[in-house]
């Protein structure tokens, strides 16, 4: 069977065979090369973290019906339940989409699902790389690594990295900053 393609170079139209055609199309992937994921234990510090404020979004929607008693004001925390499920039910696939990248001159982050982030972050523009560690990441023996520069669009955190992977990023990333700057 003939199909018909434009010619990528002028505009103008041949005609392809089903030879030609590949029936599978690769994950188009903005940056191919391999990535680092974050720690699966991750996914239970986010979960937790998406279950305390759906709790708390629930009980502060369900106040106005608590004082009212109409029930109307039961769509509020319903609502808040159903964006807390699907919340929750994504959470894991969300967690599999972060993950970071060391090059030659920069720090490549991606994070998201449906609206993907993809940041660089140059070595030589890094002011601070910073630990945060919460109550429930230090509990599972995580940590979140900032990267702040100049430019507020351009900070990155990087949540759940076992804290020994965090130090020796921070650590790297600290030696490659003070080079790049120093070359500057």
């Amino acid at each position: 069977m003939d199909h018909t393609a434009p010619h990528p170079d002028d505009g103008s139209v041949s005609n392809v065979t089903d030879d030609d055609v590949t029936t599978t199309t690769p994950r188009l992937d903005p940056v191919p090369g391999e990535w680092l994921r974050v720690s699966p234990k991750y996914v239970v510090v986010d979960l937790l973290s998406n279950l305390i404020g759906g709790i708390v979004m629930f009980v502060a929607f369900g106040i106005p019906w608590f004082f009212t008693r109409e029930p109307f004001w039961l769509l509020l925390p319903a609502a808040a339940a159903i964006i807390s499920i699907v919340t929750l039910a994504l959470t894991p696939r969300r967690v599999r989409s972060i993950g970071y990248r060391l090059r030659d001159d920069d720090l490549l982050f991606r994070r998201g699902i449906m609206f993907q982030r993809f940041v660089a972050v140059p070595y030589g523009r890094m002011q601070l790389v910073d630990i945060t560690r919460g109550p429930v990441s230090r509990a599972v023996g995580l940590a979140d690594l900032k990267l702040v520069t100049a430019a507020a669009a351009s900070n990155v955190a990087i949540p759940g990295l076992e804290f020994e992977t965090a130090e020796k990023l921070r650590d790297q990333l600290v030696a490659l900053a003070e080079t790049r700057r120093a070359g500057l």
